[in-house]
């Protein structure tokens, strides 16, 4: 059913938005980066807590942190954040057309953004903390991880989960996910980007990078650019650009077993369902499963030590997403069940 002419006029006016083109994002996260590096060097006169024994040891925490180098950090997360879900949530009651530009909203989104990443440059410059003092390293890089199990859900229905075929059990909470996801992902985005403290790392910079670019697709909400699906399939496979990078330079050094699990095994993502939404033909598909299987085939037989973690990646990420799937229907069960009786307003 469609909205009556006079109605879609009347939004149309309502709706005013202003010019946009993507490269002006990309530019500002670029200048970005490059402002990160004229500010360094960060932690030259900090000392580092001593590493506590067992796993996700978070290197970069300050041995002296007090309560107002871990305030520099958590005052301007929690304004950073309330900020993009009040956004969010004026948008989402303004409902308004997907265009080819910015509504007010975006604009204020890009404008609290940009002001937070300079802040956060400004704060870890004098400050040299971050959220990572308080809270475990594990929380930051599951809330990207959970993101991106949202995303497979939030995709399959258009472009499937295995070789271009949807779980049909599944579109019904990819359905839930679309309306609501910018919640949990803006928390995702910037919980991470206030976790570290900034650095010129190899991984941070790769990360902050990363972020920006997700910060940059979280300020474009009903727009076009939000949707475009190889802007989309970039954003998600530069996450196991990252990881590799994490693993192959500052977890793991020389052990190519652990960079290699996530380039190729989100290579083999990419080929099993991300490719498969983006309209490709067959032989076009071919031609890149191709190329990437050959690539994957030639570095284990080069190196077949690294086989012991090969195809962690996808198992990882296709149970994870079975996992999440489960949770959120019971969670989407238990919130039925408690409105169920709840009394009518009006």
């Amino acid at each position: 059913m469609t909205e009556p002419t006079s109605n879609l006029q009347a939004n149309a006016v309502h709706e005013a938005f202003l010019p946009y083109r993507m490269w002006w994002g990309l530019a500002f996260c670029a200048a970005a980066m490059g402002l990160i590096f004229a500010v360094a060097p960060y932690s030259a006169n900090v000392e580092f807590a001593p590493k506590q024994p067992g796993g996700f040891w978070y290197l970069w925490q300050r041995v002296d942190a007090s309560v107002v180098t871990r305030l520099s950090a958590w005052i301007p997360y929690l304004v950073h954040q309330i900020s993009i879900w009040a956004l969010i949530y004026y948008a989402k009651q303004q409902r308004p057309r997907y265009v080819f530009g910015l509504h007010s909203f975006n604009l204020w989104a890009l404008v609290i953004n940009a002001f937070f990443i300079f802040a956060h440059i400004v704060q870890t410059k004098y400050f040299y903390d971050g959220l990572a003092q308080d809270v475990h390293e594990s929380t930051s890089m599951m809330s990207v991880i959970i993101m991106l199990l949202m995303i497979l859900l939030m995709e399959n229905k258009r472009r499937g989960m295995f070789f271009g075929y949807g779980i049909k059990p599944m579109y019904s909470i990819g359905d839930t996910l679309k309306r609501y996801h910018g919640y949990y992902f803006s928390w995702a985005i910037i919980y991470t980007f206030w976790y570290h403290p900034v650095e010129i790392t190899s991984g941070h910079i790769a990360g902050f990078a990363y972020m920006f670019l997700l910060m940059l697709q979280g300020s474009l909400f009903f727009t076009r650019f939000h949707t475009n699906r190889w802007w989309t399939v970039a954003l998600e496979t530069l996450f196991v650009v990252h990881g590799a990078i994490v693993a192959a330079y500052i977890m793991n050094p020389g052990e190519h077993q652990y960079w290699a699990m996530f380039l190729f095994g989100g290579a083999g993502t990419f080929l099993i369902t991300q490719m498969h939404g983006l309209g490709l033909s067959t032989k076009q598909k071919s031609l890149v499963g191709l190329v990437l299987v050959g690539a994957t085939a030639l570095f284990y037989v080069s190196f077949p030590g690294a086989l012991e973690l090969a195809g962690t990646l996808p198992i990882i990420m296709y149970i994870g997403t079975g996992i999440c799937f489960v949770l959120l229907t019971a969670l989407r069960f238990g919130w039925k069940h408690a409105t169920a009786g709840a009394p009518a307003q009006g």
